[in-house]
């Protein structure tokens, strides 16, 4: 699965998503305004939509539209704080369903019973809220109308500000939970690693912010593995630094790179990392997936405490920790053998033309 946001439409339209590879797209995002109605934050977007819907079930795949994110998080918690509420935004996901003839929706709520961008609405009752809200849209729509959730590293917030110790009676409403691990440690000038797999050294200053505690941390709470779906990035963070580790412990000429946005810290695609000449690809011994070395000044380095590579450049005073088709064929290994449902990326856009990411994770997954 793959999230594709709707501002990559122009360089990467979604005739190019290569649906042999991909099972489901979220298309993101649809926003939710002060009186729960749902649009769009960009013009292209409805057409955009029903292209991606067109270019999927031509293939026999499949599309949900992602409502929420980081910044469109503002009106959940007053859009399910009533009965009457509830019944109007319901109505409004049908009426998105029907008129884009979608498979389903995916609420990116951050964060329930959190404050998350200052700004966003908060209540004591918003799980509990929530609950109630995706029990009359499940009540109401078609059971084969998928509905999931983009959900933190720990389970939903109970009324006293806690993560949940029961969050069982949320699966039978949602088909899937994509566990977000990301966005970890971002840019600093003591970086860390933007999305561990696990706390191998067990002295994390985040200990519960990796894949393995998340997954651990939602199935104690009752939510079964086989619902769960682990979110990996197609990118990492540039940081100006001289650290020569990732920090999440409490103990040549060289290219100077830039992030996506053209500043000189921030996120960076994979894809960004090889054009910009950080990386180099070069064939594996089994033909199928490349290796990529650092080049242009950069080392690799590998934090073996979280399974993270980073590159280091002295001459730039740059470091990016980031992930690679080493530990995305980690991750795919660790979603099977968990017994999870599968992966799900932001962003399909971040990956190689060659799809280098997206074929290890399948490699991980799919492996004897």
């Amino acid at each position: 699965m793959g999230y594709y946001p709707y501002w990559v439409g122009s360089a990467f339209p979604p005739e190019q998503i290569d649906f042999t590879k991909y099972d489901w797209v979220d298309f993101a995002f649809a926003s939710l305004n002060q009186t729960f109605q749902l649009s769009f934050e960009d013009a292209s977007c409805p057409d955009l939509l029903r292209r991606t819907v067109a270019a999927a079930h031509a293939k026999g795949k499949y599309v949900k539209a992602s409502i929420g994110g980081w910044g469109g998080s503002q009106y959940f918690s007053s859009a399910v704080s009533t009965d009457s509420n509830r019944r109007t935004f319901v109505q409004e996901v049908i009426r998105m369903i029907q008129t884009y003839n979608l498979d389903g929706v995916d609420f990116d709520w951050e964060y329930p019973g959190h404050e998350g961008l200052p700004g966003n609405q908060v209540d004591p009752a918003d799980s509990s809220n929530y609950l109630l809200f995706l029990q009359l849209l499940r009540s109401s729509l078609p059971r084969m109308k998928k509905i999931t959730a983009a959900t933190s590293q720990t389970p939903f917030t109970d009324s006293n500000g806690q993560p949940m110790k029961d969050v069982s009676a949320f699966a039978p409403v949602l088909d899937w939970i994509m566990i977000m691990n990301y966005d970890v440690w971002q840019s600093s000038s003591t970086p860390g690693p933007n999305a561990p797999l696990y706390d191998g050294c067990h002295n994390s200053t985040q200990p519960q912010a990796s894949a393995a505690s998340a997954v651990k941390q939602w199935s104690q709470a009752g939510f079964p593995l086989y619902k769960q779906v682990l979110g990996v990035p197609y990118y990492g963070y540039l940081s100006n630094s001289n650290a020569t580790r990732l920090r999440t412990r409490a103990s040549s000429p060289s290219v100077r790179l830039t992030a996506d946005e053209g500043a000189d810290e921030g996120s960076v695609t994979f894809r960004n990392l090889v054009k910009q000449g950080a990386l180099v690809a070069s064939p594996s011994s089994d033909g199928r997936r490349r290796i990529f070395t650092a080049s242009s000044g950069f080392n690799r380095y590998w934090d073996e405490c979280s399974a993270t590579p980073f590159l280091r450049s002295q001459t730039s005073r740059q470091l990016v920790s980031y992930d690679d088709p080493q530990t995305l064929h980690m991750k795919g290994q660790f979603v099977k053998k968990m017994g999870m449902l599968g992966t799900n990326t932001w962003d399909m856009s971040g990956d190689t033309p060659q799809n280098d990411l997206v074929v290890a994770l399948m490699d991980g997954l799919f492996s004897t």
